[in-house]
């Protein structure tokens, strides 16, 4: 059946009336607000499944208390997808020291609070209650990532695969299209039939089953059992590097018993080929928030200008969960769908001439590929040691591409905001040259990360002399340009492996450069990565031993051994790496409340959470404060102050059993601790009905 894209996806049932709709195919429940463009998730399913002829409804952020904005547009046809959203929903919530958020860029007015803890869990039991028997789809990165037995630093336990938490039938791992599409044709055929679906077998998912569901003859990657990391905990390395190996390899399936039972996962889809990613970001979203907002979507005004030219990244670090959920192997659209995104772009309502960013996961791996096999491949990361030699990308074309959307009627500037991959910048000197001299605008974001060795090493990350030769190209480049220009660098303390000499040596290196970091990142264990392995299990992938930062004043200190100074004013002019000053030339629809607007952050400044490192004469005249002593009065995240006593005994370093389930929470703290006075009692905001 062939349907027509609506303006917007239908969130209750007078939408769905007015689109003569009598009955839902297909529910999407989601953590994030609903914003109709390709960087959010259901937005992007959603006209994907409409595309396909199934009539989809989305349901955004629902209270948690009650099933009643969950069942309001009616039982679906075939299935409930379920999603946390764009973050997982602990991380949305805490920062490093586990100290509440007080902010969220995908909802109305940037509040906190309008998802519940473990989303995923809590959304998949709402629909249950509504809608008895319905089959029950989970995906988004929280389900992806927790997929297996897994690390939860938040309550500090090792937990089993959501799938069973959350009591779904099948749960799509990685990039959704592919899977989701598959498991509502399977029903469909089903349907007709007059049979029961049979959803195992779909790549990128994981079910519930058997191994005699592994096809004969196919690979298969054996997981040490739920139980067996439950009693030596040092396994989960072991089932993090082979889970990390399952995705990377393609061809293999993996296996994983729990509780008397074994978790399948099938093997991954292929990459989407451009022409299937082209129709993916030509369908006609209007890049704009539901008309039921009456606050500004902080992610919207961020991402609304950008256009996306390629997922997944060869990188494959050690704590980063893009290669996991993406994928290590690059999907680039082509250049005419590029291009036919800009126009679209210069013709809607609110147009200013400026793209804020054309990139991706990476902004110089537009275009590349892997001339290798991948499943013989035993490489963790495409670029790491040094770049793969099959790994092949042209990063001068990626500049055309670049300079061909500049040239585009109506365009008047062209920004990279996305990171760039400084180690593969250097492979071609001609495109950093004219990334630098063209499509710069003033600040450039790079992830060395650190300086000492043994550090990089853990991360995955290029050697210190790498990111120095590229800030040498970056200022010589910058001067012949005539332009001040600013690298943003990512940092990361208390890293697994790292010291608090390692810290002195990165604090050192920054002094040297008359550099003071305005802000660093502590590192956060989030769910699946093999730097979460290492920092619970205290060993390196090849299991020796390393020092971890566990308790918050270890990692407190080390966080204040780069920031001695935080709080302080920038001095005007300050900047690291700059040429010469230029001269001056009805029924209820997604969850809202009436108020005043938060500004937006402007996605050409530094991130959220990151500030550009600056320095000068006059930073270095200044005497810094000790080392490790922060400024009151500071969050953590900007302060590294806890919240609690940092003299307070180190959690306990073994795995806890966690519960099997859990019972929708208000984001307060973490299960299992006191929630704040009056907590329970409101037990979060609800959204007008």
């Amino acid at each position: 059946m062939e349907l027509k894209q609506p303006a917007f996806l239908p969130t209750n049932r007078q939408e769905m009336r007015a689109l003569g709709w009598e009955v839902l195919d297909v529910l999407l429940v989601t953590g994030d607000a609903y914003v109709d463009h390709p960087s959010f998730g259901a937005a992007l399913l959603g006209r994907l499944l409409v595309a396909r002829g199934l009539r989809t409804g989305i349901v955004a952020q629902p209270r948690w208390t009650t099933p009643d904005d969950v069942s309001r547009m009616g039982r679906p046809r075939l299935f409930a997808g379920v999603t946390a959203g764009a973050l997982d929903s602990m991380l949305a919530h805490y920062t490093a020291f586990r100290k509440k958020r007080h902010d969220d860029a995908y909802t109305p007015g940037g509040r906190a609070g309008a998802r519940p803890n473990r989303a995923v869990i809590v959304y998949s039991n709402l629909v249950r209650q509504a809608f008895p028997g319905l089959v029950v789809v989970l995906g988004g990165i929280e389900a992806s990532l927790r997929r297996i037995t897994h690390y939860d630093f938040w309550s500090n336990s090792l937990r089993r695969s959501i799938l069973l938490d959350a009591k779904a039938d099948l749960l799509v791992w990685g990039m959704g299209e592919v899977p989701l599409v598959a498991a509502a044709r399977t029903m469909l055929q089903a349907e007709k039939a007059g049979l029961e679906p049979d959803l195992t077998g779909i790549p990128g998912t994981a079910w519930m089953g058997g191994p005699e569901q592994v096809p004969e003859g196919q690979a298969v990657i054996e997981l040490p059992s739920h139980e067996s990391l439950l009693e030596d905990p040092r396994l989960l390395m072991q089932a993090t590097l082979a889970s990390e190996h399952h995705v990377q390899r393609g061809d293999v399936w993996a296996l994983q018993p729990v509780s008397g039972r074994t978790l399948v996962l099938a093997p991954p889809p292929p990459p989407p080929t451009s022409r299937q990613l082209d129709e993916v970001f030509e369908l006609p979203f209007s890049r704009r928030a539901h008309p039921g907002y009456s606050e500004a979507i902080p992610a919207e005004e961020m991402m609304r200008w950008s256009v996306n030219t390629h997922r997944g990244c060869g990188g494959g670090c050690s704590f980063c969960s893009l290669a996991l959920h993406q994928g290590r192997r690059v999907a680039s659209r082509s250049r005419a769908s590029v291009l036919r995104e800009v126009r679209s772009l210069t013709r809607m309502e609110g147009w200013s001439g400026s793209i804020s960013d054309v990139g991706g996961p990476s902004a110089n791996m537009w275009g590349a590929r892997c001339t290798l096999d991948p499943s013989r491949c035993t490489r963790t990361s495409c670029l790491f040691p040094g770049v793969c030699p099959g790994f092949q990308v042209d990063q001068s074309a990626g500049v055309e591409l670049l300079r061909e959307v500049a040239r585009q009627e109506g365009v008047r500037h062209v920004r990279v905001a996305s990171g760039l991959r400084h180690d593969l910048a250097l492979q071609d000197p001609r495109a950093l040259k004219a990334l630098t001299m063209e499509f710069t605008g003033g600040q450039l974001k790079v992830a060395p990360e650190h300086i000492s060795e043994r550090v990089l090493r853990g991360m995955r990350k290029p050697a210190r002399e790498v990111f120095e030769r590229f800030l040498e190209e970056f200022r010589r480049h910058s001067e012949a340009a005539g332009k001040e220009q600013y690298v943003i660098p990512y940092l990361i303390s208390a890293f697994p492996g790292c010291t608090d000499q390692d810290m002195r040596e990165l604090a050192d290196w920054l002094r040297r450069r008359g550099w003071t970091p305005r802000q660093v990142q502590c590192f956060i264990p989030t769910p699946g990565t093999v730097a979460t392995a290492m920092y619970f299990t205290g060993l390196d992938p090849e299991g020796n031993p390393i020092h971890v930062a566990r308790s918050d004043a270890e990692r407190l200190r080390q966080h204040g051994i780069l920031c001695p100074e935080r709080g302080r004013k920038p001095i005007r002019g300050e900047g690291p790496v700059r040429g010469p000053k230029p001269q001056p030339g009805g029924e209820p629809g997604p969850a809202g409340k009436s108020g005043k607007d938060r500004k937006p952050q402007r996605p050409d400044k530094p991130d959220a959470g990151r500030e550009p490192l600056r320095g000068g004469a006059a930073e270095r005249a200044r005497k810094p404060d000790r080392a490790g002593k922060p400024k009151k009065g500071r969050s953590p995240e900007r302060s590294g102050r806890p919240d609690r006593d940092p003299r307070a005994a180190e959690r306990p370093p073994g795995p806890r059993r966690a519960p099997d389930s859990a019972k929708p929470q208000a984001p307060g703290r973490p299960s299992g601790s006191r929630p704040p006075s009056g907590q329970a009692r409101k037990g979060g905001r609800k959204p007008p009905r």
